[in-house]
């Protein structure tokens, strides 16, 4: 049997066509910014001076992107960013976890007040005042631990999470405690193997926060050593604070950067290592994020 071919009518095609205009021109729109940067952090100050750079760089040079890996101040913020993503990610997996689980138990008493007032803190925040003084009566200002302990746990994500428990079979907990596995022994073994792809979506979120991560360490951090990236690069992009050896080779000729590919140079630098992660767990990240907004 012949299958039945849709036949499409002049309104269609036109819609069709508005619909891939319109898509087309909002990609180009989102994308083109990221394309400009790299293009301005690989082409010559005569290029970008001129006007020529657009999506392609103009007469490559690597001197921007040299200034950028020669400044040792860059380079330890980048290993302190890395240090705060991952171990930050880390304590905020198994805070989630541990979080998410219980309240995913339809046997835990005050399940509904607890979510309560997880959702009344993504309506209502204590505010930045508020957040130093805690942090300082605490002691954790000036250290890394100030950007990584308050924001342990997130109620978005802890809502995916549970989501994601609850909507195991019920059959699963039933076979296991038949065989003897107590409430932590069934997180471990059963229900953190199945839950691979909401793991990784909301470690995906969790990481490119702490990546990202720029005004908890300019309010609590005044230690320019404990500096994460996003704040180095923004005195680099504000204030022009660059190592002083990078200035003399500058002057002697060796280096020739202006400002504006600097400054693209810097936002690729801090850019690119989150990028290259993504798509090992894009695969993930929309199954993830699905299977978790389902309501059970």
């Amino acid at each position: 049997m012949q299958p039945v071919r849709r036949r499409y009518s002049m309104w269609d095609v036109s819609f069709n066509i508005f619909n891939y205009a319109i898509i087309s021109l909002i990609a180009f729109i989102c994308i083109f910014p990221f394309v400009n940067t790299i293009a301005n952090a690989f082409s010559s100050s005569h290029a970008i001076q001129s006007g020529k750079v657009f999506l392609w760089p103009v007469g490559i040079q690597f001197d921007a992107m040299k200034s950028v890996f020669w400044d040792d101040n860059v380079i330890r913020a980048m290993l302190v960013t890395i240090y705060v993503t991952v171990v930050g990610t880390a304590i905020n997996m198994v805070m989630t976890i541990l979080t998410a689980y219980p309240l995913s138990r339809r046997d835990l008493a005050g399940r509904k007040y607890f979510m309560n007032y997880m959702i009344f803190t993504m309506m209502f925040g204590g505010g930045l005042i508020p957040s130093y003084l805690l942090n300082k009566e605490l002691g954790l200002l000036n250290t890394l631990w100030s950007i990584m302990i308050p924001g342990a746990v997130s109620a978005f994500n802890v809502i995916i999470m549970k989501s994601f428990f609850q909507n195991m079979p019920e059959e699963l907990r039933e076979a296991a405690i038949m065989d003897g596995c107590g409430n932590i022994r069934y997180l471990l073994r059963i229900v953190l193997p199945l839950s691979g792809a909401v793991m990784a979506t909301i470690g995906l979120f969790y990481a490119v926060g702490h990546w990202n991560s720029y005004m908890g360490a300019v309010i609590m951090i005044d230690n320019p050593d404990l500096y994460t990236l996003q704040v180095r690069l923004r005195n680099i992009l504000l204030l022009s604070q660059m190592d002083t050896s990078l200035e003399v080779m500058q002057q002697q000729g060796k280096l020739q950067v202006i400002e504006e590919s600097l400054k693209a140079a810097t936002a690729v630098f801090a850019t690119v290592p989150i990028l290259i992660v993504y798509p090992f767990l894009q695969k993930y990240f929309v199954k993830g994020s699905f299977l978790g907004s389902v309501k059970g």
